[in-house]
């Protein structure tokens, strides 16, 4: 199935799509150190990248229920949190922030409220009341749509160890800030 994110014809190749998802993690998660708690699961190698070749929303909850799933049947000392990436679906931000609407509901109807939390990236991400331009977008910006899926105890855990949590965001939003055109442009090159 043809797939119309900007970077792709044709058909999804995994590795590809995984590759671009790890430099991102290297070079803007952790090399502009917007998430504190990235660092350790991913240097641990306790996160897990996985690229669906889901092709509608139907499909795509399916893999964030089996995700949940196999975070239940594995121990956090072995898998932390799985990255999920939807190179063929929600392209639309606005579509793909429906779709999260929804899938917080699985996870409520899954019964892993309070233990499971998803965080969304996108290449159009946008917060309420910024305009798609603004600089602060860039703190989730990601080549894919992603949904993260956490363990909300070892998240819980991370916060509690982590001075000046609530300040994380503020900080983002000034490094992002900080960044050149030439460093925009090489960092979140998909957004060109």
């Amino acid at each position: 199935m043809a797939c119309c994110h900007p970077f792709f014809e044709g058909d999804i190749v995994s590795k590809d799509v995984e590759e671009k998802i790890n430099v991102w993690l290297e070079d803007v998660v952790i090399g502009l150190q917007l998430c504190p708690f990235a660092l350790k699961p991913i240097r641990e190698a306790r996160h897990r990248i996985f690229v669906s070749q889901a092709d509608d929303a139907a499909t795509a909850l399916e893999a964030i229920q089996s995700e949940c799933q196999r975070l239940d049947n594995m121990p956090a000392e072995q898998l932390e949190t799985t990255l999920l990436v939807l190179p063929k679906v929600m392209q639309d931000f606005y579509d793909f922030n429906d779709f999260l609407a929804i899938a917080n509901d699985l996870l409520s109807e899954g019964g892993w409220e309070g233990v499971y939390q998803l965080a969304s990236f996108h290449p159009r991400y946008q917060f309420a009341g910024t305009e798609p331009a603004d600089l602060e977008n860039l703190t989730n910006a990601a080549p894919f749509p992603v949904v993260h899926i956490l363990r909300e105890e070892s998240l819980e855990q991370a916060i509690n160890a982590y001075p000046d949590v609530d300040d994380i965001p503020a900080r983002n939003i000034v490094r992002m800030q900080g960044l050149s055109k030439e460093q925009q442009r090489r960092l979140f090159y998909f957004l060109h």
